[in-house]
């Protein structure tokens, strides 16, 4: 599969007063991220994981080593309206980005900047929506200027779990149905569960990089980086260490459930 994203070797430090020194946010990360992929980036506060979000187009530049978006070099600033019309950011506090009166006129805020004229619709005041609702039109304004990757910097960490909820499906719809890569950071596990690959990070490092399957059934090394399993195998893991023997793999609510019943069941047939 070809690469939207590529990090070599990435490193940043972020500017410190003179005189002193800030320890290095990342420390060598080598990455490539597949077109089409739904990747989710995870790790408690500090970890690096939203300076590693703000490399992917630009709003930060490299210290060491390079960022290339569909082979193009991040560094360099004739390409850099090229490079954040193929990959689009959302942040976290949706107030932060939209910038209009009217909901028409801020989704239309991101093709203006590339030329595109504004069209006249419908229009609805953005402060009287909910966050879910205001995050889904800072989304509409990435999608109306058609990047091929779209980057959320923990679009859902000021959300309640309705809002939250709101705006996974919508990412996970433009997957699917448009084939957008989508590189999701959070601290919410629940948020990683359908996604194609888990990035855990810790101290600006990968610390950990496989399936959703493959990352979270490692509890113990969640646990030692300061983060959790997902509620589902968090229950598993804890009726594994009260003695039953049940597999770490049901990742949604459905599938731990359907785990719990079969253990039984095969308890009481004994």
């Amino acid at each position: 599969m070809a690469v939207m994203i590529e990090t070599k070797d990435l490193t940043y430090t972020y500017p410190a007063p003179e005189g002193e020194e800030n320890p290095p946010a990342l420390r060598g990360v080598s990455v490539q991220i597949e077109k089409g992929s739904f990747t989710v980036v995870l790790g408690h506060n500090g970890s690096g994981k939203s300076t590693f979000a703000k490399h992917l187009n630009a709003v930060l530049l490299p210290c060491g080593g390079a960022v290339y978006v569909e082979g193009m070099d991040t560094r360099d600033e004739s390409l850099l309206l090229e490079i954040r019309r193929r990959t689009g950011m959302v942040f976290q506090n949706p107030d932060n980005q939209i910038v209009a009166n009217v909901v028409e006129e801020d989704v239309a805020f991101g093709p203006e900047n590339l030329g595109v004229p504004t069209a006249e619709i419908r229009r609805h005041a953005p402060h009287l929506l909910s966050g879910g609702q205001k995050q889904r039109i800072a989304i509409a304004g990435v999608i109306a200027m058609q990047p091929e990757c779209i980057v959320l910097d923990e679009a859902t960490a000021m959300l309640d779990p309705a809002g939250r909820q709101e705006v996974i499906d919508t990412v996970l719809r433009l997957n699917r149905e448009r084939g957008i890569t989508v590189v999701l950071i959070t601290h919410h596990m629940a948020e990683a569960v359908q996604a194609h690959r888990v990035i855990v990070m810790n101290d600006g490092l990968v610390a950990m990089d496989g399936t959703p399957e493959q990352v979270f059934v490692q509890v113990d090394k969640l646990h030692e980086l300061g983060l959790a399993a997902p509620d589902t195998v968090e229950l598993l893991y804890g009726l594994r260490r009260g003695g039953m023997d049940v597999p770490l793999t049901g990742l949604t609510v459905e599938d731990c459930a359907d785990t719990i019943c079969r253990v039984f069941s095969a308890a009481e047939g004994k």
